[in-house]
């Protein structure tokens, strides 16, 4: 008889796991309280050899995804060079890795599945859901996200932790872009760095209206922002709500867009500045930090952002994803034993969270709205200069040493 794996969050963490569990012989079911698909959601990622290598084995396709660039660039105010590097990378629309997992997933895919409660028992796991049933299963995996409902049930008061800036998010086409501005952004990962403020931007894979393959431009504009008063304005909606941790976009106040196109055209190249006025629906997202005491509880575990996470800055959280899903999976299969494989899994995935978590705080300390540390003001000083952050962003070389 197959062994039982109940998959909450239907997300990307979530459709490897399933996947990749299905692929050794798990009869596996992904719950997604989501009514609709998913793949309208996310912009941009950084791609890494783990996750390119995870992808061709959980859906069986390995043809090339995302869009190449030649090396990385840093502009003055004026557009000038700071400096610049080679260096060939692939980068990635989150939409289109999702849209791949998703198409192997059919059957064991459920859309509108709310997960209400886990009951952990000696050689198992009870799932309990918004419409009254009930899954017994040998493990439950918690892929559902900064929010998990599993973390918080399993690890109450374990929530995100405001760092002291946001980011300001968008994606525009390609072809409503000057040819100026193309040609500055779209064969590089470009940098511009206002004081304390860092913008970065890249190429990704999209479609045009006809359906055809086209690029968008992906940007992340960092921002401080105190966590007592500029943090509240920035997440007061046009409705007058007061949002927590994060707004959607369409209730983002007018006052508070116009204000940051404005800064835009102040602070940033010309061509990033483009790419921000140009964006039809900018998104803002608070940074924050998340790291989960376990990765495992009983018969429970955690994966993704549902037990760590990071700052953006190391570019690797649809990677780390994957790779858990991977670590997960390959433990499972060689260990007759599931209760030892889930202690395995903690063992060596938390410790690598962990370490990309440091990485990450490390990188974005400048950029917080005040230094609480002696170590902070250290590492903002390590890692502020152009030539430190063009080098050492969305990279995972030299991860022994973080």
């Amino acid at each position: 008889m197959p062994k039982r794996a109940v998959v909450i969050g239907g997300s990307i963490g979530g459709l490897f796991t399933g996947l990749l569990l299905r692929r050794i012989g798990w009869e596996v079911s992904i719950h997604e309280r989501a009514g609709q698909e998913l793949g309208a959601r996310g912009a941009g990622i950084v791609t890494h050899d783990e996750l390119h290598e995870a992808l061709t084995l959980a859906t069986g396709r390995s043809e090339p995804i995302g869009v190449s660039v030649s090396g990385r660039i840093v502009l003055d105010r004026d557009g000038s060079v700071v400096c610049e590097t080679p260096r060939p990378q692939v980068l990635a629309s989150w939409d289109k890795i999702w849209r791949r997992l998703r198409a192997c997933s059919d059957g064991i895919y459920h859309h509108g599945s709310t997960l209400t409660a886990v009951k952990l028992s000696t050689h198992g796991v009870v799932a309990r859901f918004a419409n009254g049933a009930s899954l017994d299963a040998d493990i439950l995996v918690a892929a559902d996200g900064i929010q998990s409902t599993v973390r918080r049930q399993l690890f109450p008061g374990i929530d995100p932790k405001y760092a002291g800036y946001v980011a300001w998010r968008g994606l525009v086409d390609e072809a409503e872009l000057s040819q100026r501005t193309r040609d500055v952004l779209f064969d590089r990962f470009g940098f511009c760095l206002p004081p304390r403020e860092q913008m970065l931007g890249y190429p990704v894979d999209g479609v045009d209206t006809e359906g055809k393959p086209a690029r968008r431009y992906n940007y992340v504009w960092y921002r401080p922002a105190d966590p007592q008063h500029q943090l509240p304005r920035l997440l007061k909606g046009s409705d007058g709500q007061q949002h927590v941790g994060a707004i959607p976009p369409d209730r983002l106040h007018p006052d508070v867009v116009a204000e940051m196109r404005l800064a835009a055209e102040r602070l940033l190249a010309p061509a990033f500045a483009e790419v921000v006025l140009q964006t039809r629906k900018p998104l803002l997202q608070p940074i924050v930090d998340l790291e989960a005491p376990s990765m495992t509880t009983g018969r429970v575990a955690l994966m993704g952002d549902a037990a760590f996470v990071a700052r953006p800055h190391v570019g690797a959280g649809v990677t780390k994803a994957a790779g858990d899903a991977s670590v997960l999976t390959e433990l499972l299969s060689s260990q007759h034993d599931i209760d030892h494989a889930l202690v395995a899994y903690n063992e060596q995935r938390h410790a690598y969270g962990s370490r990309i978590i440091r990485r990450a705080r490390h990188l974005g300390a400048y950029m917080q709205s005040q230094l609480l540390s002696d170590e902070e003001r250290q590492q903002a000083e390590r890692h502020r200069s152009p030539r430190a952050v063009m080098t050492e962003t969305a990279t995972m070389q030299q991860m022994e040493t973080w």
